[in-house]
C-alpha cells in the first residue's frame, strides 16, 4: 500500500472497530538486561559521555532488540506499533551529546517499525497494521519556571520546542510512519508547539497525516503537570484537526476512568487510553496482571468510551493480547456532535453557550487603559501587576485582556514575561488570556506563552486580504480565537451599514478561506466614545447595538464584544459616571446580542441601582433622544457618587441571636468577638456550663456534620477548635465559681486516650485526630510521644477510656503496637484499640496487631473517619455491626496477605546476589568529593529553605488531597487549600523573620567501596582501615530475566576493582524549637497554629535535606556543578544520585541510624539524638546516605528470606531475633514469636 492508502484504510478501520496500540517500549528494553556496550554498539564506542539507558539510541546500536518487540506486540494483537523515539529530539537527546543523531535515531526507528508492520499486514491483508511515529514530551517545560526563585523563566522557549519536533516529525515521516503522536502530555504548551510544528510541515509538504494526541493526568486531581483538566486539555488541542485524542501514562486504568470519560464526553474526535498496568507497587514495579487490565479497559469498550485502546507502563505483550481479545467484539465509541459553541482554556475550560450571560474580560492589565498598571510594568513590579489579575479575576473577569503597547517599553519582552509569571499563579491561570496589541510581533510573542486556548485581539483587514489571511492562518494553528476589528482598507467603521460590511466580508473569508470555525471568531463592531460635543458622534452608541442585531443574526455563531470603557472617554476622572455609562450600556447591548466585552469586572453598579434621572440621561445620550442629551449629562456629573463601594466586611450576622452568633463564629472560625459572645450567653444562661452544652455544643455539631458529610474540611475544623477553646477557657472560671456550690459537671461523649508509642516522637497526625475527637465532644487524654505500653494502659484504666488510640511514624512503632495490643490482652482489657500512622496499614492491623488482642482493633486511616469510628463504637448497637464487619475484612485480609506470600517466590540469598545489578565499572570514573570530610552548618539560615519546600505532603497533613500548586484549582477542596496556604506563608514569614526555627545541617563525605552487600567506610584516603561498614539488604523476589535483584551496594564500586569511590552520609535538622513554638500556640487554645507550626517544621527539614543534596552535588563534593535543576525537578528527583534514609524501603534497618549519627559525630555537632527505636529527635529531622553513582535509582527491598536474615545478622554480629525484629516488615516468612522488650 502507498503511504496515502495506508491512511485511507486507517481511517476506515477505526471507524469499523477499536484499534489496538502496543504497549511499554521501556519495560520489555529493561527485560534485555543490556549493558552500556550495546548502547554503544559500534558507531558510539568512543563517545564521550555515558549512553546507558538512551533507549532511543537502540534503533541505531541494537535493531534486533527493537525490531524484536515490535514483533512480539503485533503477534499480541496489536494494530499500531509506535516508534522508539519517545526521547528522540534534540531537546531530550542533549542529556546525551547526541542532537546531531536525532534524524538517524528517528529515520532507524521508523523504519524498523515500518518492516514489521508491512510483514504482518503481509500475511493477512485483511488486518493491516500501522506504525505511529512517538513524539515524547521532552524533559523541559515550556509553561513552568526551572527556578523556584523566578516563577517566570523557562528552559526552553515554545521556538526551541517547534524546532525540535519538527526535526523529529520529518525524519518519522520520512521513515515511513502512517500517523505522528504527541504522546505523555504534561504540559499543554510543549504539545501546542509540536502541532504547531507538524501542522505547519504537513501543510509544506501538502500531505494528509492523522496526528494523535495523548495527554497525561499526573495524580487523581484529575489535572496534567501544568495544570489543566480533561476538558481543558482537548479545548487547548483540539485546533489541530486531530485523529484522536487520549490519555496515557501516570495512572492505571481504573484511575484513569473518570478522566477519559470527561474527555469522550467533549471532545467530537476519537478516543484513546493506553494506561499503565496498574500502579506501582512498593518496588516501583507494575503487577496488574494482564487479564485484570483487560477487564477494566474492556468496561471501558462497553460503556462507549474509547476507539483506540493499548498499555503504557509494565504492560507487556501479554497485556496487548489480553486486551485485543476483550475488545475484539466491541463496537467503538460513536463520535458525538457537539453543540458549535466557543470553547476557550486556561488551566479549567470556559464554554459559552447562548444561555451564558455576558462574558467579562477583565480591562485593567492593559498599560495604554490603566494609568496604575503601566506604572508597574515599567518600574518592573511585576509582583504587584500580578494582583491587578488576581483582583479582575476575583471581581468576576472570566477572561483577562493583557496589553503591552506603551512607547517605553519592549512590548513583546513585557508581554512574555507578564504571561509568563501569571503562568504560575492557578488561581489567575485558571481564566482564558485574551492577547491584545497592535503589533503582530508581539501577539504572536504572547501565543507562543499560552498552554490554553486564548484570543487575539485583534486582527483586521486595514492591511488588505492577504496580512488579515496569513495572520489568521497563524492564529489558526497557534490554537486560539481571533477578535476581528470592523476597520478596513478605508479605516474604522462607524456607521451601522460598514459595520456589518466589513464583518461579513472578514466572516468570509475566515470560514472559507482560512477555514476558521464560526464560533471561535468574534467581533469587534467597534465602539466609540459618546457625548464628546461633536455631533457626528451622537449616533455612535445607537451604530454599535445596531450592527450588534445585524451581526447576530447574520453569522449566529460568532461573538460580538467590544472595548466597553472607550463609551465613557469623555468623562475621564469622574469614574463614577463612567461607570454607571457602561453599566446602562451594557444592559442595552446584551439584549441587543452582545456576548463579551473588556471592562474593569467587579467595578459595575446593576442598572436598576443607577439613580432614574442619571440613567435616563444617559441613555439620552446613548440612543440621541434630545439635542442637549450631552449638556445634560455633563451638568449632572458632578452629582454621580462612586458607583462602585469599596467591599466592607460583611458583619451583618453580628445581628443574630447570640446562640446563632455563637454557631456562625464556629462555622466560619472567627475569634474576633467570641469572648464577647460567651459572656452574653453566660449571662442569660441559668449556669455557665449550659453555654457549653448548648449554643456551642450545638454549633459544633454543625460542624461534625459538615466535616462528616465533606463540605467542610480539616483546617476549617482546626480554626473551629480553636474558637471553641477559646469560648471554653473564657467561661472555665465562670463554671468553677458555679461548681463550687452544686458538684455539676460537663457532660462529655466518650474518653479517648491517644498516645504516640514508645520510641516514636512524631505527632501531628495524632495531634490532629484530637482536635477532631474535641470538636465532637469527646474527652481527649493526649500523652503525647514516646510513650510507654505500661502508661498508656494504666492511664486508659485510671480514667476508665472508651477507646484508646496509638499512632506512630517509623517501621519499628509497628512492634510497640503489637507488644502493646498483647499487653492490653494479657491484662484483660475489652476498649477498643484504634492504630493510626504513616506507617500503619489495614494489612499490618490485621495480620500482626489483631490477632493478638481479642478486643476491637480497627485501623483509621484518617481523622474524618476516626470521629465515626469512635461514635460507632461507644453506640453499643453500631459497636456489635462494627467489630462483626471489621474482623470479617480483616479475616479476609489476612488470608489475601497469606496468599500473596504463599505465591510470591524468594530466591535463595546465593542466587539473588548472581543476579545483582552489573555495572560497567571499567566505564566509570568516580568524581573524588571536592570537601572530603565531615561539614558542620549549624545554624543553617532558613530563609534560604523556603523555596525548597514541597508543599503537597504539607496539604496531605491536613487531609487535603492534591498536588501544590494544582490543589488550588480543585472544584473541591481548592479554596479551603489556598487558605490554608495564605495562613501557613505567614506564619513561616514569622518562623524566617523572627527564628522561631533553628536548622542545623551535617554532612559528611568519606572513601568507601562495596564488600558484597555491604559498603566498607575508609578511615582515610590510604583505604587500608575500615572505619565503619553499612549493611545492606538485596531483593530476594524472582523477577522476570533481565532485571537485576537489587542491593545498594550495587551502586558504589567494588574493592577488588581498585576503583576510588566514595559514600557520603547527612543528618539534618530544622525542629529546634518547634515544640515550645507549637506549646506557645497551644497555651492560647490554638490549635490550628500549633499543628501548623510542627507541620511547617517537617517540611522546612525536608526542604534543608533537598537543598543540601543540591550543594553536596554542586559544591561540596561536585560531581555535578553544573547543575540546573528547577523546584520541580528537585521535587521529582532528577537529579544525578540518590539520597536513601535508613527506614525506607531500599535500606529498610533503621538501626543503620546508629553507624551513621557515629560517622558524622551528629548529636555532638548538631544535638539531634536517637531514641531506643531510632527514631530522630528533634522529630522535624531527617538522616540518610548520599549516593553518586548516575545509575543509582531508589528502589524497594520487598520481602527477604530467613537465609539473608541469618546472614545479615551474621555479618553483623547481632542475635537473629535482633535482626527479625527491626526487620519485621520485610520479612518473607514467620519467625518464632520473640518478644524482647524491656
Amino acid at each position: 500500500m502507498t503511504p496515502a492508502s495506508r491512511v485511507q484504510r486507517l481511517r476506515e478501520v477505526a471507524r469499523e472497530r477499536i484499534l489496538v496500540l502496543d504497549g511499554a517500549m521501556g519495560t520489555m528494553i529493561q527485560a534485555h538486561r543490556l549493558d552500556e556496550a550495546d548502547f554503544r554498539g559500534d558507531a558510539f564506542r568512543a563517545h564521550p559521555v555515558p549512553l546507558s539507558g538512551n533507549n532511543d539510541l537502540l534503533s541505531l546500536t541494537r535493531p534486533d532488540v527493537v525490531e524484536s518487540i515490535h514483533r512480539a506486540f503485533l503477534e499480541g494483537g496489536a494494530d499500531i506499533v509506535e516508534t522508539n523515539t519517545f526521547n528522540a529530539n534534540a531537546i531530550s537527546q542533549t542529556d546525551y551529546q547526541l542532537e546531531s543523531a536525532v534524524r538517524d535515531i528517528n529515520l532507524a526507528a521508523a523504519r524498523l517499525a515500518r518492516r514489521e508492520a508491512d510483514s504482518f499486514t503481509e500475511r493477512d491483508p485483511s488486518r493491516p497494521r500501522f506504525v505511529a511515529g512517538i513524539l515524547g514530551p521532552t524533559n523541559r517545560t515550556a509553561s513552568m519556571s526551572p527556578s523556584v526563585a523566578d516563577p517566570g523563566a523557562r528552559a526552553v522557549t515554545f521556538d526551541d520546542l517547534a524546532r525540535a519536533y519538527r526535526e523529529q516529525a520529518v525524519a518519522l515521516l520520512d521513515g515511513g510512519a502512517d500517523l505522528l503522536m504527541v504522546e505523555t502530555v504534561f504540559d499543554t504548551l510543549n504539545a501546542k508547539a509540536a502541532l504547531f510544528a507538524i501542522r505547519e510541515l504537513l501543510d509544506e509538504r501538502a500531505e494528509d497525516v492523522p496526528i494523535m494526541v495523548s495527554g497525561t493526568i499526573t495524580d487523581r486531581s484529575g489535572r496534567t503537570l501544568s495544570g489543566q483538566t480533561p476538558e481543558a486539555f482537548w479545548i487547548s488541542v483540539s485546533h489541530a484537526d486531530l485523529f484522536s485524542v487520549g490519555l496515557n501514562c501516570a495512572l492505571g486504568a481504573a484511575d484513569l476512568r473518570p478522566h477519559i470519560a470527561e474527555l469522550a464526553s467533549v471532545a467530537d474526535t476519537l478516543i484513546s487510553c493506553h494506561p499503565n498496568a496498574g500502579l506501582p507497587n512498593e518496588f516501583g514495579e507494575y503487577d496488574q496482571s494482564a487479564d485484570e487490565m483487560a477487564s477494566i479497559v474492556a468496561e471501558f469498550a462497553e460503556s462507549g468510551l474509547v476507539n483506540i485502546v493499548g498499555g503504557c507502563c509494565g504492560t507487556t505483550p501479554d497485556h496487548i493480547a489480553a486486551i485485543a481479545h476483550a475488545v475484539q467484539t466491541l463496537p467503538p465509541r460513536p463520535l458525538p456532535t457537539l453543540e458549535p459553541y466557543t470553547r476557550l482554556s486556561g488551566i479549567d475550560p470556559l464554554v459559552i453557550r447562548p444561555d451564558t450571560l455576558f462574558v467579562n474580560v477583565g480591562e485593567r492589565t492593559n498599560v495604554t487603559g490603566s494609568s496604575r498598571f503601566a506604572r508597574l510594568i515599567r518600574d518592573g513590579d511585576y509582583a504587584t501587576a500580578l494582583e491587578v489579575a488576581r483582583e479582575q479575576v476575583a471581581g468576576g473577569a472570566q477572561m483577562i485582556d493583557v496589553n503591552m503597547d506603551e512607547g517605553l517599553l519592549d512590548s513583546a519582552q513585557a508581554m512574555v514575561r507578564y504571561l509568563n509569571l501569571l503562568a504560575a499563579e492557578p488561581d489567575i491561570a485558571r481564566v482564558p488570556i485574551v492577547v491584545d496589541s497592535s503589533k503582530w510581533e508581539v501577539i504572536e510573542a504572547g501565543l507562543k506563552c499560552l498552554q490554553g486556548k486564548g484570543v487575539v485581539n485583534s486582527i483586521s483587514l486595514k492591511e488588505g486580504e492577504d496580512a488579515f489571511l496569513a495572520q489568521a492562518r497563524a492564529v489558526r494553528r497557534y490554537g486560539a480565537a481571533v477578535i476581528v476589528m470592523a476597520f478596513d482598507e478605508e479605516g474604522q467603521a462607524d456607521t451601522v451599514d460598514r459595520k456589518v460590511e466589513i464583518c461579513s466580508r472578514a466572516y468570509r473569508l475566515l470560514t472559507e478561506t482560512v477555514g476558521f470555525p464560526p464560533h471561535d471568531i468574534i467581533f469587534d463592531p467597534n465602539i466609540f466614545a459618546v457625548a464628546t460635543g461633536i455631533a457626528e458622534h451622537n449616533d455612535y452608541a445607537q451604530a454599535y447595538l445596531r450592527a450588534c442585531r445585524t451581526i447576530k443574526e447574520t453569522h449566529p455563531s460568532a461573538l460580538v464584544s467590544g472595548g466597553v470603557s472607550n463609551l465613557s472617554f469623555s468623562f475621564r476622572g469622574n469614574n463614577g459616571l463612567r461607570e454607571a455609562m457602561h453599566a446602562i450600556f451594557l444592559y442595552h447591548a446584551i439584549h441587543a446580542g452582545m456576548d463579551m466585552g473588556i471592562v474593569n469586572a467587579g467595578a459595575l453598579p446593576v442598572y436598576d441601582d443607577v439613580p432614574d434621572e442619571i440613567r435616563t440621561a444617559i441613555e439620552d445620550v446613548l440612543f440621541n433622544r434630545r439635542p442637549d442629551a450631552t449638556d445634560r449629562l455633563t451638568a449632572l456629573a458632578g452629582t454621580v457618587e462612586g458607583a462602585v463601594q469599596r467591599r466592607t466586611q460583611d458583619l451583618s450576622w453580628r445581628q443574630m441571636p447570640v446562640g446563632e452568633r455563637l454557631t456562625h463564629a464556629l462555622v466560619e472560625g472567627i475569634l474576633d468577638y467570641i469572648e464577647e459572645d460567651a459572656e452574653e450567653a453566660r449571662r442569660e444562661a441559668d449556669h455557665p456550663l449550659d453555654v457549653i452544652e448548648g449554643s456551642l455544643m450545638d454549633g459544633m455539631n454543625v460542624v461534625g456534620d459538615l466535616f462528616g458529610s465533606g463540605r467542610m474540611f480539616l483546617p476549617q475544623v482546626v480554626k473551629s477548635a480553636r474558637v471553641m477553646k477559646k469560648a471554653v477557657a473564657y467561661l472555665v472560671p465562670f463554671i468553677e465559681q458555679a461548681n463550687a456550690g452544686s458538684g455539676r459537671t460537663r457532660s462529655a461523649a466518650g474518653t479517648v486516650v491517644l498516645a504516640t508509642v514508645k520510641g516514636d516522637v512524631h505527632d501531628i497526625g495524632k495531634n490532629i485526630v484530637g482536635v477532631v475527637l474535641q470538636c465532637n465532644n469527646y474527652e481527649v487524654i493526649d500523652l503525647g510521644v514516646m510513650v510507654p505500653a505500661a502508661k498508656v494502659l494504666e492511664t486508659a484504666r485510671t480514667v476508665n477510656a472508651d477507646v484508646i488510640g496509638l499512632s506512630g511514624l517509623i517501621t519499628p512503632s509497628l512492634d510497640e503496637m503489637v507488644h502493646v495490643a498483647k499487653e492490653m490482652e494479657r491484662q484483660g482489657f475489652d476498649t477498643p484499640l484504634l492504630i493510626g500512622g504513616a506507617t500503619t496499614s489495614k494489612v499490618h492491623t490485621a495480620v500482626k496487631i489483631a490477632p493478638g488482642y481479642s478486643g476491637p482493633t480497627i485501623h483509621v486511616a484518617d481523622a474524618s473517619r476516626g470521629v465515626t469510628v469512635v461514635s460507632s463504637l461507644l453506640n453499643p448497637e453500631r459497636r456489635e455491626v462494627l467489630t462483626r464487619d471489621v474482623r470479617a475484612e480483616y479475616e479476609r485480609a489476612r488470608k489475601a496477605h497469606a496468599d500473596r506470600t504463599a505465591g510470591t517466590r524468594l530466591l535463595p540469598l546465593t542466587e539473588a546476589r548472581r543476579r545483582g545489578l552489573a555495572i560497567d565499572w571499567e566505564a566509570y570514573q568516580p568524581v573524588a568529593p571536592l570537601r572530603p570530610g565531615i561539614t558542620v552548618l549549624a545554624p543553617y539560615p532558613i530563609h534560604e529553605l523556603t523555596p525548597y519546600i514541597d508543599w503537597s505532603p504539607f496539604f496531605a497533613t491536613w487531609e487535603l488531597k492534591g498536588r501544590f500548586p494544582a490543589i488550588f484549582d480543585d472544584p473541591t477542596v481548592g479554596e479551603h487549600a489556598r487558605l490554608l496556604h495564605a495562613d501557613a506563608e505567614k506564619l513561616l514569614a514569622e518562623i524566617v523573620a523572627y527564628g522561631l526555627l533553628t536548622a542545623r545541617a551535617v554532612v559528611g563525605l568519606f572513601p568507601a567501596n562495596s564488600r558484597g552487600d555491604d559498603i566498607a567506610v575508609y578511615a582515610d584516603a590510604e583505604r587500608t582501615t575500615v572505619r565503619s561498614t553499612i549493611y545492606h539488604l538485596r531483593q530476594q523476589m524472582d523477577k522476570p530475566p533481565g532485571r537485576p535483584n537489587f542491593c545498594l551496594a550495587d551502586f558504589v564500586a567494588p574493592e577488588d576493582t581498585g576503583i576510588a569511590d566514595h559514600i557520603g552520609a547527612f543528618a539534618v535538622s530544622t525542629g529546634f524549637q518547634s515544640a515550645e513554638l507549637a506549646q506557645r500556640f497551644e497555651r492560647d487554645d490554638d490549635d490550628y497554629h500549633a499543628i501548623m507550626a510542627k507541620a511547617l517544621a517537617d517540611r522546612l527539614a525536608e526542604a534543608l535535606a533537598e537543598r543540601m543534596h543540591e550543594r553536596v552535588r554542586r559544591e561540596l563534593w561536585g560531581y555535578a556543578t553544573d547543575e540546573t535543576l528547577d523546584g520541580s525537578d528537585l521535587i521529582r528527583e532528577r537529579y544525578v544520585g540518590i539520597r536513601p534514609a535508613p527506614g525506607y524501603p531500599a535500606c529498610p534497618d533503621h538501626t543503620q541510624k546508629q553507624e551513621l549519627f557515629e560517622l558524622l559525630n551528629a548529636t555532638a555537632t548538631t544535638g539531634i539524638t536517637l531514641s531506643e527505636s531510632f527514631a530522630i529527635h528533634p522529630a522535624a529531622s531527617v538522616c540518610g546516605w548520599y549516593i553518586a553513582n548516575p545509575e543509582s535509582f531508589y528502589f524497594g527491598v520487598g520481602n527477604i528470606g530467613r537465609d539473608q536474615v541469618e546472614d545479615f545478622a551474621n555479618r553483623k554480629g547481632v542475635p537473629v531475633e535482633t535482626a527479625e525484629r527491626w526487620l519485621a516488615p520485610n520479612l518473607g516468612y514467620m519467625p518464632a514469636d520473640r518478644e524482647n522488650r524491656s
